[in-house]
């Protein structure tokens, strides 16, 4: 007998009451745990293992709280918001284009410049006579005050330029939060499905360790049934297998959440209906347009083309406001001053069209850009928009199956006890085809979750729906 069989083994009764009481500790297969709850009995499998057949870890890992999921959701989403350094980084040059705005607003305003120098001079004048040498300290100081008049607009494409960046930087940071909230609530529901499909595959270990206990019973007074003994363990040892690669996922996924939302985990909640429900196409579609990727792109497109107008205005004549005064101290002390205006009129600008053209480029590939980020976006919605779909109505046949396949294990079962007319490996078939039917449901329900919260990111984001 292998140690996982032995890991999973009841009491054995004594060996007066052989095959009858082997054959009734099996029980008869009632109603689904769905509709009713199962009388307890050795080989209730209509509930998970108890924590006595359970490790400590793994009792931790299936325990589900009362938690209300939708909460639970916006609190990890919140938390891993918070935590977050690629988002941290994001506001910070969200900052800084917010700081590029403000300096080109603040081209408009006037100059003000102190320059001061401080030298010793000379001065040698022809002739050989005492004062043709002259030395000495001075120090000079320049004050100058200027102001932009009138520059075709230049400031004016340049400020507007810089607010789009920042705008588009803003709204970069929003795409970024909802990458980290999509990513969040992604794991959270696997971790629901690992959880969920843990409790289904420990369900069928205990059912397939009760028909092992059962059958080295009906082994010892007949030696004809060992064959079905030994498909019964490699059943037993094929679910245990499965129990134990799901909860393996379960505790790698809970170790990419926890890179997320941190070390101290909440218990997971039921997330099995969450984000069941399926919004309109035509609704979703809409929303495509307020999301951030495509506002971020439509500001970037807006910022490229206020740029190429600055190009172009910065080749036109411009006027500017001068005011100097320069005051000598020392040798040769002197004050003088001059204000006025100054106009530059460009004649001859090697590589201006190049430049233009350049920048006009940039502006219509960034509307493309626009355009190319608004159809993608779409067709994805259209393309989950099916996928989720499929997955709920795949859902719904599924319990219609499984309401056949309990029946059919059912009889099944009831044949081999009672009547003889059908082998352990009917009965092994049957109940591997069951618990088969409900991992398929576990995942087309959370299938269909995972592509909801993908549809609603690609519009105003996946918290939307669990608010």
């Amino acid at each position: 007998m292998t140690d996982t069989t032995s890991r999973h083994r009841m009491r054995r009764p004594s060996m007066s009451i052989l095959p009858a009481l082997a054959i009734t500790a099996l029980g008869i297969a009632g109603t689904p745990a769905w509709a009713q709850d199962p009388p307890p009995s050795r080989c209730s499998d209509e509930r998970s293992l108890p924590p006595a057949q359970l490790s400590a870890k793994d009792v931790a890992l299936l325990e589900i709280g009362d938690s209300d999921p939708r909460t639970q959701l916006q609190e990890l989403v919140q938390r891993a918001l918070n935590r977050s350094k690629a988002l941290g980084a994001t506001r910070l040059l969200t900052q800084a284009a917010e700081a590029d705005f403000e300096e080109a607003k603040a081209q408009r305003m006037p100059t003000v410049t102190l320059g001061v120098t401080g030298a010793h001079t000379g001065t040698v004048l022809p002739g050989d006579g005492p004062g043709t040498r002259t030395s000495g300290l001075q120090g000079r100081g320049t004050l100058s005050v200027t102001a932009p008049i009138y520059d075709s607009g230049r400031i004016t494409k340049l400020t507007e330029w810089r607010s789009q960046l920042a705008d588009a930087a803003r709204y970069g940071q929003s795409s970024a939060e909802e990458q980290v909230a999509l990513q969040t609530v992604s794991l959270a529901l696997d971790r629901g499905r690992y959880q969920l499909q843990a409790q289904v595959y420990s369900q069928y270990v205990r059912k397939m360790a009760c028909l092992v206990d059962a059958l080295e019973i009906i082994t010892k007074a007949d030696r004809g049934r060992a064959s079905e003994l030994v498909q019964a363990q490699k059943s037993l040892q094929q679910a245990d297998l499965s129990y134990e690669q799901t909860t393996s996922a379960l505790r790698q996924t809970e170790v990419r959440l926890k890179r997320y939302v941190g070390d101290d985990l909440p218990r997971g909640a039921s997330m099995s209906a969450v984000l069941a429900r399926l919004p309109d196409l035509n609704e979703m579609l809409a929303d495509v347009m307020a999301s951030p990727d495509v506002s971020q792109a439509a500001a970037t497109a807006q910022a490229q083309r206020s740029y190429a107008e600055s190009v172009r205005a910065g080749q036109q004549p411009s006027v500017s406001l001068l005011v100097t005064g320069n005051t000598t101290v020392g040798q040769a002390r002197q004050s003088d001053w001059i204000g006025g205006v100054t106009v530059n009129i460009p004649i001859v600008q090697p590589g201006a069209d190049s430049a233009l053209t350049s920048a006009r480029r940039r502006a219509q590939a960034a509307s493309l850009q626009r355009d190319e980020t608004i159809d993608a976006k779409r067709y994805r919605v259209q393309e989950m928009y099916e996928a989720a779909q499929s997955s709920l109505d795949r859902s719904r046949r599924l319990v219609d199956i499984l309401r056949n396949s309990e029946r059919v294990r059912g009889f099944t079962l009831q044949q081999w006890q009672q009547l003889g007319r059908r082998s352990l490996f009917d009965v092994m078939a049957a109940e591997g085809d069951y618990y088969s039917m409900r991992i398929s449901h576990v995942n087309a329900l959370y299938d269909a979750q995972q592509v909801v919260a993908i549809i609603w990111s690609q519009g105003r984001g996946v918290v939307t729906p669990l608010r």
